[in-house]
Order: structure tokens, then C-alpha cells, then sequence
């Protein structure tokens, strides 16, 4: 018994000593939580409101008011027709339009009822019912004052969802499941493919050949970018065929946008593999350290605006947040280049950034 027992009391001194396992104790407990707990919300804040008043009466400007004193919904764009609406989502302005008929208030005397159109944002399915929630409330609100002060008639909300008018969960999902799949699967590739190289002991014939770093780097990269290339349009037309995504915008566009986030990518486990000397240490930190913030902070499931302003700022630094915007704008919006560019942009940064730092973290000498 006293043998056992000073066994255990070494396995504890060996706990206590190893910082990595006390991390990992600890550590990732209180970070999990707060991430979570930060992460998983269900309200919306700072909602975008259009408003396309075509009536421009004083029950109108009562409703906007109302709408606007909350600090939920902030007027960001006055919309003379309702051509204006589809451009506006289509570019990310608007979350949500509220349409005014012509004649509200004589209506609302004359027929005792009347109708405000309230369009949101269906290629967000989760966002655009809290969004409708938000706005029935405010509409009641305003309706029991109404009622209050003695005047006729009922104020009645008619929900339109734009991009999704059904609501099919599988339109949000589907994007979002490209980008995570194309995200792990690619850097997990690559991670590996240099640490490979040093378990093995091959690494020396590399940096005895002719070849330069970045020849090197260029070599592990492309055979993986074609095979990614081709999961990508596995990918997509699982999506269009099995799923029944429609794809509203460009093809071509969003082929080659899929692309561009594979190399991005790709370059990130190259990045991964050039700085761990081990396959499990490249895959630990590919899966851990790509898995939860793809799933948590790229909008995936759970939107950014929603989110504390230093998450909001970390998400920036996800690949798959700009590739998510991307696909959701080509696909269900019909939206081209001219409204993606700053999207396509902040992935080309992270591409050229990210091979950069693998060049310069390649050792070009045995360690």
C-alpha cells in the first residue's frame, strides 16, 4: 500500500511539474467557457433598418421612431422605392427594410387595418426570426398605445424573407459547411507535410538540393491545391445537386473565390507544418486551433455583429469569416465582384502574409 500510494503521490508531483498538462487542466476549462459563453447568444444587436416610406404621414414617422428609440434598430439607409431593397442586402447595408404603402394612415382610418411590409435577411435563417421577433414586438408596443390613447384601427407586420422565403435551415448551413470543410481539410494536408519530412529524416536531402526555400514550399503546395480544387467542386455540387442551393450569382466567381480560400488555406498549414517539428504537434494544432474558431467565430452559426467588439476584432484573423460572406453573397444573393472585393482582398492579404512567414520560418540548416 505505501508503494501505491507513493506512486500516486509521484503522478501528482509529475502533473504539478508538466506546465503544458496544467494548461491544459486548468486552462482550457475557463477559455472554453468564456468563449462559449460569449459566443453562443441570441440576441442581435445594432440591426441595419432600411426604410422605404411611401406614405410619409404621421403614423409612419410614430412607427420609426418607435422602432429606432430601442437601440436595437438603427436607420442606416432611406429608401425612395423598393428597387432599392435587393441591391442593399445584396451588398451587406441592410438587415432588415420596412416598406410603408402609400396612404398608411387614411388606410389605417378608413379599413381599420394596416400593413407594414417587414423584409429581412433569409440567407441568415436564425437571424432574420429574431430580427422578425424584434420588430413584432415593437409594432404590439406601438399598436397597445394606439389602443391606449383611443384611436381605431390595427397596425399589422407582413413578414417577407428575402434570399430564403422559405426558410430552409439547409441554405445556412451548406455555406458554412464549405468553408469548414475546405478550411480543416486543406491545412490539415499541408500541415503535416514538412513535420512528415523531419520525422522521417528526408528533410536533409531537401536542404541539401539546389532547391530554395520557397521552391520548396511552392512544391508541397500545388499537389494539394489540386487535389483541394477538386474536393471543392465534389463540394459544391453535392450542394447544388443533393441540397438544392441555388446559386443565384456567378459560377465562375464563386469557383474561383473557392480557390482563393483553398490556397489561403493551404499556405496556413504550410505555416503550421514549418513551425512544429512533429506530425501530431502540426495536426493538434490544425484540428484544435482551427476547429472551434472556424465553427464559433467565422459566422458560421452564431453571427459576428452578436458577438463582444474583442471577439469581433479576433474574427477578423479567421480565414473562413471573409470566405463564409463570399459564399452566402454569390450564392443566395446573386451578388459579383464590385460588392467582394474587400472580401476577396483580405484573403489574398492572408495568403501572400502567410507564405511569407513560411518562407522566412523555413530552417534552411539542421537543428
Amino acid at each position: 500500500m505505501k508503494r501505491f500510494l507513493g506512486f500516486l503521490r509521484k503522478e501528482f508531483y509529475h502533473i504539478f511539474r508538466d506546465r503544458r498538462t496544467l494548461a491544459i487542466l486548468f486552462g482550457m476549462p475557463v477559455i472554453q467557457l468564456l468563449l462559449f459563453g460569449f459566443v453562443i447568444r441570441n440576441e442581435i444587436s445594432e440591426v441595419k433598418l432600411g426604410i422605404c416610406d411611401l406614405s410619409h404621414d404621421s403614423e409612419t414617422r410614430r412607427i420609426i421612431d418607435k422602432l429606432c428609440s430601442g437601440g436595437i434598430f438603427i436607420a442606416s439607409m432611406n429608401l425612395a422605392s423598393t428597387g432599392e431593397i435587393g441591391p442593399a442586402f445584396a451588398s451587406g447595408k441592410l438587415q432588415e427594410a420596412i416598406v410603408f404603402e402609400p396612404g398608411f394612415a387614411s388606410r389605417l382610418q378608413r379599413e381599420g387595418r394596416g400593413e407594414v411590409q417587414v423584409i429581412t435577411d433569409g440567407s441568415d435563417p436564425n437571424v432574420s426570426r429574431i430580427i422578425n421577433g424584434y420588430t413584432a414586438t415593437v409594432i404590439r408596443d406601438y399598436q397597445m398605445e394606439r389602443n391606449a390613447e383611443g384611436s381605431a384601427g390595427g397596425v399589422v407586420p407582413v413578414p417577407l424573407m428575402m434570399f430564403n422565403p422559405s426558410l430552409k435551415s439547409v441554405y445556412l448551413f451548406v455555406p458554412g459547411l464549405m468553408a469548414l470543410i475546405l478550411m480543416l481539410v486543406s491545412a490539415l494536408m499541408t500541415s503535416i507535410s514538412i513535420a512528415r519530412e523531419k520525422e522521417n529524416g528526408t528533410m536533409e536531402i531537401l536542404l541539401v538540393s539546389s532547391l530554395r526555400p520557397f521552391q520548396i514550399i511552392i512544391g508541397k503546395v500545388v499537389p494539394y491545391m489540386l487535389l483541394a480544387f477538386i474536393n471543392a467542386l465534389t463540394v459544391l455540387a453535392l450542394a447544388f445537386i443533393v441540397f438544392g442551393v441555388p446559386c443565384r450569382g456567378s459560377v465562375v466567381l464563386l469557383v474561383l473565390e473557392s480557390l482563393l480560400f483553398i490556397m489561403t488555406a493551404l499556405s496556413l498549414g504550410i505555416l503550421i507544418s514549418t513551425v512544429t517539428s512533429s506530425q501530431q504537434a502540426a495536426m493538434m494544432i490544425s484540428l484544435g486551433g482551427l476547429l472551434l474558431p472556424t465553427i464559433l467565430l467565422s459566422g458560421f452559426i452564431f453571427p459576428v455583429a452578436s458577438m463582444p467588439l474583442p471577439l469581433q476584432v479576433i474574427s477578423n484573423i479567421i480565414p473562413a469569416r471573409w470566405y463564409l460572406v463570399i459564399v452566402r453573397a454569390i450564392m443566395l444573393k446573386g451578388a459579383d465582384f464590385s460588392t467582394l472585393w474587400q472580401e476577396t482582398l483580405v484573403m489574398l492579404l492572408m495568403t501572400c502574409m502567410f507564405v511569407t512567414l513560411s518562407i522566412r520560418k523555413f530552417s534552411v540548416r539542421l537543428q
